[in-house]
């Protein structure tokens, strides 16, 4: 090169290319679906505020903060102009059982946040820049499942999960917003429940109340997760052997059915030694008799940690009143005795009435 000629620079990979890495990282990484979408005004805001409003989210007064934010998908992070959404499958073939099978592992939002914060670092990378973004997993103002859907991930299922044609909805989802540009996916338009309304008439509790409308409030998940409260009275049958979240409105999906899949042996969401093999009462048992450091020993990284151990303990004494056995009334009366929160205490006399009858 001689004195004074101009180094030719590589151009700028155009929003295509950047796309197409984009993609390739995120399967490389561990992804099992990833779509992009431009960010922008979301299409379910307005009736997920009027879902708010209705009371339908029951205690769950955290789902209204940032609601202007949640309007629009650029606002979380000022700047950013589109997301990659991805999706990580958490099996669907393993046998039902008293945790729901998002929980039996390690916490997905630990998870996915780091598998994004690569794949962020990847595409600074390929971009030459450090590229301002964000990773969400269902912990900020975005409405992850309206950004899926315009991604192309899949459609809105009766039951209000996303659904995709080849892999279900067993799976979770996650966005990197970015200050990038690139080329978009088509959204996906079609509705392909069709007339079917398994999940509906299978619901244990009837939380859903018409075709992708839920009420929180009945809803199983919600209540052995979310609700820090007595759980009502006429709910507790209901939620028959469950102990911590409900795959039912799952299990029954026909897409679910038909494409679901294994966990491979390593996954970080198969279950930890403390739920591996167990019915629901010998772990209803077991978390009864739980303390506090115990707890926080055997669920450490876990999902399940958010209930806290008094949610867990009063979920297993309801669980025991709804197929507990004769033997468990000496356990429940122990527990009766010797429990200091009152709560818990409830819901154990509760369970030792049912089984005696009462």
């Amino acid at each position: 090169m001689t004195h004074g000629q101009a180094v030719a620079l590589a151009p700028a990979p155009s929003a295509h290319e950047l796309a197409r890495l984009a993609k390739a990282h995120a399967y490389a990484i561990g992804f099992d679906l990833v779509g992009i979408t431009a960010l922008g005004p979301a299409e379910t805001s307005p009736e997920f505020e009027t879902w708010l409003r209705e009371g339908r989210a029951g205690t769950m007064a955290y789902l209204g903060r940032g609601a202007e934010k949640r309007r629009d998908t650029r606002l979380p992070l000022p700047g950013t102009t589109h997301a990659i959404v991805v999706a990580l499958d958490y099996g669907g073939r393993e046998p039902s059982g008293p945790v729901a099978r998002y929980a039996r592992g390690d916490d997905y939002h630990d998870v996915m946040n780091a598998m994004l914060r690569e794949l962020h670092r990847r595409v600074s990378s390929d971009a030459g820049r450090e590229v301002l973004g964000k990773p969400y997993v269902d912990t900020g103002p975005l409405l992850e499942r309206d950004l899926a859907r315009r991604a192309g991930l899949g459609w809105f299922g009766k039951n209000t999960n996303l659904i995709h044609p080849e892999r279900g909805s067993f799976f979770f989802l996650g966005a990197l917003v970015l200050d990038l540009e690139l080329a978009t996916d088509e959204p996906f338009e079609a509705d392909r429940c069709g007339t079917c309304t398994r999940c509906i008439e299978a619901c244990p509790t009837q939380a859903i109340t018409a075709p992708r409308e839920l009420d929180a409030r009945r809803c199983i998940s919600y209540l052995t997760i979310e609700l820090r409260e007595e759980i009502p009275v006429e709910l507790r049958e209901g939620i028959g052997d469950r102990i911590y979240g409900c795959d039912v409105c799952q299990d029954v999906c026909p897409w679910n059915e038909r494409f679901s899949r294994e966990l491979p042996d390593d996954s970080p969401y198969a279950p930890r030694e403390m739920l591996a093999g167990k019915d629901a009462r010998t772990l209803a048992r077991e978390l009864l008799g739980m303390t506090q450091p115990e707890f926080s020993a055997a669920f450490k990284g876990s999902p399940m940690k958010r209930a806290k151990l008094r949610g867990l303990k009063r979920n297993a004494a309801v669980v025991l009143g709804n197929v507990g056995t004769a033997n468990d009334v000496g356990l429940l009366e122990r527990v009766r005795d010797e429990e200091p929160d009152e709560m818990v205490r409830e819901h154990v006399i509760w369970a030792r009435r049912r089984l005696e009858g009462g």
